[in-house]
């Protein structure tokens, strides 16, 4: 569907995230006519550094306000819903529950509802995470495995994935969910995040720091293949209601130890360092990676980019990033 989103109103909450980010610089080049719910001014956000800001429409608030949401779906007339918006650091989440729950789950229900009020609305892409299963005895997760988030972020995803489930199936929403593992690439400010923080501390000459014992397994996926899956899987949805409230996974399907990607990092920024091994990481899932055998199968999707070519155009991002001295506008270090 390459006409498919040229002046297509489409509205993108998260849109100064990470994934938030290049889903709006993709959607751009394809055309479309784009709401962004933004709630905090992020002047180092890439969304606003690069520009990409100017070439959208901006509607400022939270995602947990119905009655805003129901406005801007309204007045901008908006035909696609892609919600990225969600508290998503795992450490922030132990210790803010209240207001993690209070985001990804009470957002959740209030975009949603405010898409159940606005007949214009014809699909609605939610962002889950494969943290959304919790920690599973048989892996891969594919995507009947039981949701069963333990841990505050981890039930976050959980409850909010039900949720769109729920709206489907009851109220015949046209909303189809996104499981993807832990995204990296350049724009990610949340230098306590492994990918940003030892891309950081090589380019300072500082020793990468590992919270973990090193050997935790994640399903590292690139911000580009996000926002290129969230996208198809809105054509997709377009083209057959009988996607709604399904899920599906996207993923590399490759498993990696956190002290590999750390490696990996070192090795593409030419660095001799040694990582700082703390082992001081609580409530996380120790062994996580997705089977995309259902989005392979039924969407015809495959990943764009592999681990190290993803690697390689993020440090890159960063080199400029730090090189010119962005992130000490505003206090961001």
């Amino acid at each position: 569907m390459s006409d498919f989103w040229l002046d297509r109103p489409t509205f993108v909450t998260g849109a100064t995230g990470l994934v938030g980010t290049w889903l709006v610089r993709a959607l751009a080049a394809a055309g479309a006519d784009i709401v962004c719910l933004v709630r905090d001014w992020v002047p180092q956000s890439e969304l606003v550094r690069s520009g990409l800001i100017e070439r959208v429409k901006v509607v400022r608030g939270d995602v947990r306000d119905q009655a805003l949401l129901e406005r801007a779906l309204g007045e901008f007339e908006i035909d696609t819903v892609l919600h990225l918006a969600a508290q998503t650091i795992v450490p922030i989440a132990n210790r803010n529950p209240v207001a993690t729950f209070e985001t990804n789950v009470g957002g959740t229900w209030a975009l949603l509802e405010a898409c159940r009020r606005s007949p214009a609305v014809k699909q609605i892409v939610l962002a889950s995470s494969d943290k959304a299963y919790g920690s599973a005895e048989v892996l891969p997760y594919d995507e009947d495995t039981p949701l069963q988030g333990r841990h505050p972020y981890d039930v976050s995803k959980s409850c909010s994935d039900l949720i769109a489930q729920a709206y489907a199936v009851t109220y015949g929403t046209p909303v189809a969910i996104t499981r993807c593992g832990n995204f990296y690439g350049g724009g990610d400010l949340n230098w306590n995040r492994i990918v940003p923080g030892t891309i950081r501390s090589v380019h300072r000459g500082q020793r990468p720091i590992i919270r973990s014992d090193g050997l935790f397994v994640r399903d590292y996926f690139y911000v580009e293949d996000g926002a290129a899956a969230y996208m198809l899987l809105a054509e997709r949805l377009a083209a057959d209601p009988s996607l709604r409230g399904r899920a599906f996974n996207f993923s590399n399907e490759i498993q990696v130890t956190v002290l590999d990607l750390v490696q990996r990092i070192l090795a593409g920024m030419g660095s001799d360092l040694e990582p700082d091994v703390r082992n001081q990481a609580s409530h996380e899932i120790r062994h996580q990676y997705l089977s995309a055998e259902r989005a392979r199968r039924e969407l015809q999707w495959q990943p764009l980019f592999t681990l190290d070519e993803g690697l390689r155009r993020t440090i890159a991002w960063y080199r400029d990033f730090l090189g010119t001295g962005a992130e000490r506008l505003g206090r961001v270090a």
